[in-house]
């Protein structure tokens, strides 16, 4: 009798022993479920000095940076009716208390329409002011009733030094009012923009810069713009850790042109010149510099006294002046030349260093107007002219 009781215990035992280990994950969620209560919340105490500084950048920068986008016509060729279809979209930044805005001239190239989004959500339709496609910038306009956004700060760029922190606020992939930050990589960078042309004197950036980024700021720790977030380098099309924008000095020169004459105006010294030409006359005498082939009249040049080629009865050639340097900066050919010129505005006087007759002597000249803008005419069809 003994036995069995002990037997029967140890058969009820591992019975109950298997049961419970059946039910368990019952019985553990049925008990959690019972006991579960919010946690605790650890104090976190106030923000690091460098997040308040971002969250201050950002907030102040914020009602100043717009969302555009932007639409084509389409033809369909059965039924000849004009659509109109999105086209892309963008950033761009309030540029003054007159509804101008500045944005990439890419972004806007080609389309029918534009559209500006501010902060509030408030949209209203653009206007084409200028564009100047070598600098890939434009300017838009937005009439805004009431409660006009302030213009983005303007700060400068010749300053810049390599590790300093900046702040890209734009509208990645339609992902509107996007903070990305990082610090400026490299100075005075070229890149060949998608149709060929080449823009120089880029900022790089590994600041976060995707699609629809395009025509944003590029703030720095001071909330000032130092430049417009223009292009990528990355082989799958999205951000790679290079972004490159054009610097605040350039806008801040060009600008002012695109809002008063539509097109930008470049300081020139009234020659004509030519690189290959150039380096075949040039190679003799073993120098570098831009060959003087015709001083229009007028312009600084022919104040200053430079000398055009010319032709002799013979055929053969009177070399003109061979322009050397710029305020002691070289000027190995026209595009350096240019550039060099560029750091200047109309009215400016420049010393230049010349060759003639064999001798180096010295010339100034006021820079003047070219009296036409880039070389690539705007299409202005596809907005009304503001």
């Amino acid at each position: 009798m003994q036995s069995s009781a002990v037997f029967r215990f140890l058969l009820w035992f591992a019975v109950f022993f298997l049961v419970a280990l059946i039910m368990r994950p019952w019985l553990d969620q049925f008990l959690i479920a019972y006991r579960a209560e919010p946690r605790e919340i650890t104090p976190r105490g106030d923000l690091a000095g460098d997040e308040q500084t971002t969250i201050t950048i950002f907030e102040s920068a914020k009602p100043s940076v717009v969302f555009i986008t932007t639409t084509s016509r389409v033809l369909d060729l059965w039924t000849r009716n004009v659509t109109e279809v999105p086209r892309g979209t963008g950033s761009g930044f309030i540029w003054d208390e007159r509804g101008h805005v500045v944005t990439n001239y890419h972004l806007i190239q080609g389309v029918q329409s534009a559209r500006v989004r501010l902060w509030d959500q408030r949209a209203y339709d653009a206007v084409m002011v200028g564009a100047s496609p070598e600098h890939d910038i434009a300017v838009l306009r937005i009439n805004v009733p009431i409660a006009r956004p302030n213009p983005v700060p303007i700060g400068t760029s010749h300053d810049l030094r390599v590790g300093q922190k900046v702040f890209a606020i734009g509208n990645p992939f339609g992902l509107d009012y996007t903070l990305t930050t990082g610090v400026v990589s490299a100075l005075d960078r070229s890149i060949q923009a998608e149709d060929g042309r080449e823009i120089e004197h880029l900022i790089q950036t590994d600041a976060a810069i995707n699609p629809g980024n395009s025509g944003g700021p590029l703030i720095d720790s001071a909330g000032r713009l130092i430049g417009i977030n223009t292009a990528i380098y990355s082989p799958s099309g999205t951000f790679a850790g290079i972004g490159f924008a054009v610097p605040v000095d350039t806008v801040n020169r060009i600008v002012p042109d695109l809002i008063a004459y539509g097109r930008y105006l470049r300081p020139t010294l009234g020659i004509t010149g030519d690189d290959d030409i150039s380096r075949r006359l040039l190679e003799e005498l073993g120098v570098e510099g831009v060959l003087v082939l015709r001083v229009a009249e007028g312009p600084p040049a022919d104040k200053a006294g430079l000398r055009g080629t010319k032709v002799r009865r013979d055929g053969g050639l009177v070399l003109g002046d061979v322009i050397l340097s710029v305020h002691g900066k070289p000027a190995a050919g026209v595009s350096e030349l240019i550039d060099l010129l560029e750091a200047y505005a109309i009215g400016d006087r420049v010393e230049l260093r010349i060759l003639r007759d064999g001798s180096e002597i010295s010339a100034s000249a006021v820079l003047s107007s070219s009296g036409r803008g880039s070389a690539e005419r705007v299409d202005k069809s596809i907005f009304s002219r503001g």
